[in-house]
């Protein structure tokens, strides 16, 4: 892979190159963030209280929310990342989601993968767009990768996303005996210049890569120890790809069951604390196992944001869970994370204050912390081609890095990881 230690001014209007690694993370169901993040003092823990009185989180006792700063806390399932926040290495933004009215699992998944909310019919996600529109290097072997055996909507239109559930399964089927014969077959099929033959060519280059690293025997560093199931095997897959340094400049990876209708448990215990530990433990074991010292430190390149399509209702229901509702939460994950903060403009839990009197509002738009992320760690200043319609406000600066949508007159500049 690509190892920048300075870029060079691009071409008008084209993006900075960059060795940057964004990781997202999609909660599909639609997560209880009034759960996840709850009030723990003031006001607003009353109405939650009285909204919540099973479901809620303590704010006292065993099983209490852990502080992220006086009023809002963070499930104790998250205990993981709740350390990472205090090492500045985990910002959480609250009250962010789609400003456009939905309760739809699969609208909302469309329109924040596609990027343009209010329209299905974009033919490309927004990760394709950023792709498209930054200008990757010919080394880069492996830019998009995602965890799955499909690929999601924010990567639709790009070709060259490598789809695997696992390294172990992705390899050329067939009898042992004439795999080299098939491979020497194939090679010779995808001999040419169209769009067909780059993709066969390029997914045999993949193949060979990930069989050549052996994925069976990959040890996590650090002593990262991940969670069992499809999503701790997932993201150490990934941590194996990144330390591979094959070009990944963006990776997907879902994990889902959050859609809490019924048997959510309580505050501190059941079945969604058992997913917001196998969350929490997953993405803390992915930053310890990346995060090395000098060029091992995959931590210093590294964005990781998690997101959900909604939030749910402040009240629970009558089956012991939570309908859907409106405004969410994200965390953002790295190493040039500016942590140990809540962001956003929280608009409170008293009747007036919620939307359509039932949800918690949303007061910042999604596109606004991943346009961050786009410009500042991915070097990309093509927001208009990433977020059609989308006008930013000014820059949260939940990251650090280098605004590229700003005039910059250094012939040459430092390297984005600082």
């Amino acid at each position: 892979g690509s190892r920048l230690s300075n870029i060079a001014l691009a071409a008008p209007g084209s993006a900075y190159p960059s060795d940057e690694i964004l990781l997202v993370v999609f909660l599909r169901g639609g997560w209880d963030a009034l759960n996840a993040a709850p009030p723990i003092a003031g006001p607003d823990r009353d109405a939650y209280v009285l909204a919540r009185p099973y479901l809620k989180v303590p704010a006292s006792r065993a099983g209490a929310a852990l502080p992220l700063n006086a009023t809002l806390g963070l499930h104790p399932g998250l205990a993981p990342l709740h350390s990472l926040y205090q090492a500045g290495k985990v910002a959480v933004v609250h009250a962010v989601g789609l400003q456009s009215d939905t309760r739809s699992h699969f609208d909302a998944m469309q329109f924040i993968e596609l990027g343009t909310p209010g329209s299905k019919i974009t033919p490309t996600g927004w990760l394709s767009r950023h792709l498209s529109s930054v200008g990757l290097p010919s080394v880069v072997t492996m830019p998009a990768v995602s965890a799955s055996t499909i690929q999601p909507a924010s990567l639709l239109g790009n070709t060259e996303t490598i789809a695997a559930a696992t390294l172990s399964n992705f390899n050329i089927g067939g009898n042992w005996y004439w795999q080299d014969f098939q491979r020497l077959a194939l090679r010779n099929m995808y001999i040419g210049d169209t769009w067909l033959h780059s993709a066969g060519s390029q997914t045999l280059d993949a193949v060979d890569v990930i069989e050549s690293a052996n994925p069976g025997t990959y040890t996590a560093a650090n002593g990262a120890v991940y969670p069992g199931g499809s999503f701790g095997d997932q993201l150490k897959m990934l941590a194996q790809l990144i330390k591979m340094e094959i070009g990944v400049r963006v990776a997907t990876v879902d994990i889902g069951g959050w859609d809490t209708h019924e048997s959510q448990g309580d505050g501190s215990g059941g079945y969604f604390a058992s997913l917001m530990a196998q969350l929490g433990q997953g993405l803390a074991a992915f930053y310890t196992d990346l995060d090395g010292a000098g060029a091992n430190n995959f931590t210093r390149k590294l964005t990781v944001v998690t997101m959900s399509e909604f939030g749910r209702r402040l009240r629970e229901n009558d089956a012991g869970g939570t309908d859907h509702g409106h405004g969410s939460a994200m965390f953002v994950m790295g190493g040039n994370v500016n942590g140990g903060q809540v962001y956003g403009a929280w608009p409170g839990l008293a009747n007036n204050q919620l939307y359509d009197n039932a949800d918690l509002a949303v007061t910042t738009d999604y596109r606004q912390v991943l346009s961050e992320i786009v410009v500042k760690r991915l070097a990309n200043p093509s927001l208009d081609a990433v977020f059609p319609s989308f006008s930013h406000a000014p820059w949260m600066n939940i990251v650090r890095g280098l605004d590229v949508t700003q005039p910059i007159s250094q012939a040459f500049l430092p390297g984005l990881r600082r």
